[in-house]
Parts: C-alpha cells; structure tokens; sequence
C-alpha cells in the first residue's frame, strides 16, 4: 500500500488533531484487525446498531465502555474450561479482542443485548436543540409602512 505524508497539513492547520488521527487511522487500513466481524445497520432515522459476531463468549466474558467518542468492545474468556476430549479442528475462534468504533456527536448508546452468538449495541443520535435547523421568519418593509399608516 502507498504511503501518505500528512506532515505538511499538521503544520498549516490548528485545532484539527481529531481528523488527523482519523486520517492516520485509515491509512493503515491493511493493519486493521478482521476478529470479531461486525455489522453496522441503520435502525432508524437516528438509531443504529452495530452486530458483533461473539460465538463462544458469555455476557461475563465481553465488555462494552464509551468513551470520548470512542464505542470499546473486548472480549477475554474468564475461565479456561478444561476439555474432556481432544479437539480436532477448532473452527469457532476464542481468542481475545478488542474492537474500537468511532462515534460521531451526538450519538449514545442505549443498550446492549448478547442473543444467538451476536452482541447487539443500539445507538442512537441526539440533535441537541441548538444544532436543530428552525425557520426564521422573514418580515417585509410593506409591514413595517402600514403599521406606521396605522399610527399616524
């Protein structure tokens, strides 16, 4: 994969480190961990749910936590089962993970739901009231002339 460097944009910009260690990010695309896969879906028109395919991992054994804009799913196994027979092919992948999603403004999460091997993450995005767009009304000149007549 080529390289980019993104050093001449860092010295000309200033309150832009967020997008640049995004940018960072998504430039090392090839090293991004493929386990556990994953689903993102739109639910609503600001819901969301993100599908993590966790086979073999119990409620105790994941961990979800938010923080600063930053959604951390980890999966560690708590106790290692003896087995009483010798596995031979192990297809379905226990191994330890963490998987990081990165969330706009705005956007919370509401719950969480472990059902037939998935994690369900809901999210949902809230517009605070000041970022909402509102209708400005718009007055005319001819308004202002006639309630001015009406004085007179």
């Amino acid at each position: 994969m080529r390289q980019y460097d993104l050093a001449p944009l860092y010295r000309n910009t200033v309150g832009f480190d967020r997008l640049f260690s995004m940018l960072d990010q998504f430039v090392g695309v090839d090293a991004a961990p493929s386990y556990p896969p994953y689903n993102i879906e739109r639910t609503g028109e600001n819901a969301y749910r993100i599908s993590v395919a966790v086979a073999g991992f119990t409620d105790r054994d994941l961990t979800i936590e938010v923080k600063e804009n930053t959604l951390s799913v980890r999966g560690e196994k708590q106790n290692a089962e003896e087995r009483k027979s010798d596995v031979l092919y192990q297809g379905i992948a226990a191994r330890t993970f963490e998987r990081r999603f990165q969330l706009a403004d705005g956007v919370q999460v509401v719950g969480a739901s472990l059902e037939n091997g998935l994690l369900h993450v809901d999210l949902v995005r809230e517009i605070p009231e000041t970022k909402k767009p509102k209708l400005i009304p718009i007055s005319t000149d001819s308004a202002r002339t006639i309630e001015a007549k009406k004085a007179a």
